[in-house]
């Protein structure tokens, strides 16, 4: 299988790290008059676990209203503006990541979202690793269980840019995933982040040689500088099409960060090569 690189539509795009010069409900609709019908969302709610009825609602009914699919959700990750990158492995915010798992369920059974990313949370001061550990299996499970009830996947990412984050490359997430399958949970996977793996060192290519039937979502960036592909040196686009060839099924999210006057540039270009 080859994927077509060169339309808007193919893609997932990510309103958390584009578009991000407009508020959060005027951006599905952005989207929409960007050509595109799929989207995915970070938290959506300012770092609050539970956002009320009304915030819900609203942020449901601009999807709606722009007529695109929600196509990937993350969990409530703390206060991400303020340097949080999970809650997951967080011991204390155990409550608020059951409660935030509800909603999250909620939104996946009104819109039809069914991919969850659980982002794992840096590692703190006076709790060792694996008292974090156990507190992200845990969290993990209880999440998996839930959104399993509408069909649902939680995703497990390795990110960059955090020292203190312990997944930094595909193995470790997948370590992860795997012990929480060992609890008879089956839909967890890894998310395969390129640009994070690019960055932290893993050799992408050879993980989607190993790995590509397994991965359970795919987002790109380029590198460096975490712009749109053909702004940095990675090979995105060989990349996607092997992995689609080794046995992935899933889409491919946009998760770089470009202004919106120029973000989508490529894709035109892309269209507009002669044959």
């Amino acid at each position: 299988m080859t994927f077509d690189f060169t339309h808007a539509d193919s893609y997932i795009l990510n309103c958390s790290t584009l578009l991000t010069e407009l508020p959060v409900l005027e951006r599905a609709q952005a989207a929409k008059d960007a050509g595109f019908s799929q989207v995915e969302f970070w938290w959506p709610f300012d770092g609050e676990p539970t956002p009320s009825r009304d915030d819900v609602d609203e942020f449901i009914a601009s999807l709606e209203a722009a007529g695109v699919q929600l196509k990937g959700l993350n969990f409530w990750a703390g206060n991400m503006a303020g340097g949080d990158r999970g809650m997951v492995s967080i011991k204390g915010a155990e409550e608020n990541f059951a409660a935030n798992v509800e909603i999250v369920k909620h939104i996946g059974e009104r819109t039809g979202c069914r991919a969850f990313n659980a982002l794992y949370g840096l590692r703190t001061e006076g709790k060792t690793p694996q008292e974090q550990d156990e507190v992200a299996i845990a969290n993990l499970r209880l999440a998996a269980d839930a959104v399993a009830e509408i069909g649902g996947t939680v995703l497990v990412e390795p990110v960059s840019g955090a020292d203190a984050y312990p997944l930094k490359k595909y193995t470790d997430a997948a370590e992860v995933v795997a012990k929480v399958r060992a609890h008879d949970v089956a839909n967890i996977a890894v998310l395969a982040d390129f640009f994070h793996m690019s960055v932290n060192g893993d050799d992408v290519a050879a993980v989607i040689e190993s790995e590509a039937a397994n991965f359970g979502h795919i987002q790109i960036a380029d590198a460096p500088g975490r712009g749109a592909p053909g702004t940095g040196e990675l090979p995105l686009e060989d990349w996607i099409n092997r992995s689609y060839e080794l046995g992935y099924t899933g889409s491919i999210a946009l998760e770089y960060k470009q202004d919106r006057a120029t973000a989508f540039d490529w894709l035109t270009a892309a269209v507009e090569q002669p044959a």
